[in-house]
């Protein structure tokens, strides 16, 4: 891909379910990826274990939204192989300041250890990547963003891929046709990432889960 991508390019690529990728850090172009199985994270089906219950409820980790996007970004990109080059990394920002890109901070005594973002279309969201430095940061994080997302009334958490990381806490893989039948019904949908304006813990999820972890 030569064409210089702009933030507009790059949402109707999302509505079409295709979405940009870079070889390394340091490649100047970016190839479009349309799977054949896409990975999806039912929102009513996600995973809470006993130890992860019990991390959410110690209150270790200080969990914030979009109050820094682009550190998440920085930690999604910071490790050996990452498609995440400068040029997604600045059209996130820009879908940032749009409030189609958001985040999910994870700190511990003040410190950035993980997070998670992604892109927010109707009742879509894309999930591009997520980050941890501590035990369990990544999954506190996608477990209060599919609380936010249930709490808003997405209908889909596209994970692009699926990895055993996910499919522990719940991920699947679907055909392609069946992932653009459900982009189709998602993106009519008027859903919300700040309906949920404070940050209590993911309880339905908790409570959801007791019986079956």
């Amino acid at each position: 891909m030569t064409t210089t991508l702009t933030p507009d390019m790059l949402v109707a690529a999302y509505a079409g379910g295709i979405f940009p990728m870079a070889e390394h850090r340091d490649d100047t172009e970016l190839f479009w990826v349309d799977p054949r199985q896409r990975g999806v994270l039912p929102l009513d089906q996600f995973h809470i274990s006993r130890s992860l219950r019990k991390t959410i409820k110690s209150g270790r980790f200080q969990i914030t939204y979009d109050t820094d996007f682009a550190g998440v970004v920085a930690g999604c990109a910071a490790r050996d192989e990452t498609w995440i080059n400068d040029m997604l990394a600045e059209l996130y920002g820009q879908l940032h300041l749009a409030r189609l890109a958001r985040s999910i901070e994870i700190r511990e005594d003040g410190a950035l250890v993980g997070g998670v973002f992604g892109i927010t279309l109707g009742g879509a969201f894309f999930g591009e990547s997520m980050f941890s430095t501590r035990t369990d940061a990544s999954k506190v994080a996608l477990a209060y963003l599919v609380d936010r997302l249930r709490e808003g009334g997405f209908a889909l958490f596209d994970t692009q891929f699926i990895t055993p990381h996910l499919r522990s806490l719940g991920g699947a893989e679907i055909p392609r046709s069946d992932y653009r039948k459900m982009l189709s019904a998602a993106l009519a949908l008027d859903a919300g990432f700040d309906r949920q304006k404070a940050v209590p813990a993911p309880y339905s999820l908790l409570q959801r889960n007791a019986q079956t972890s």
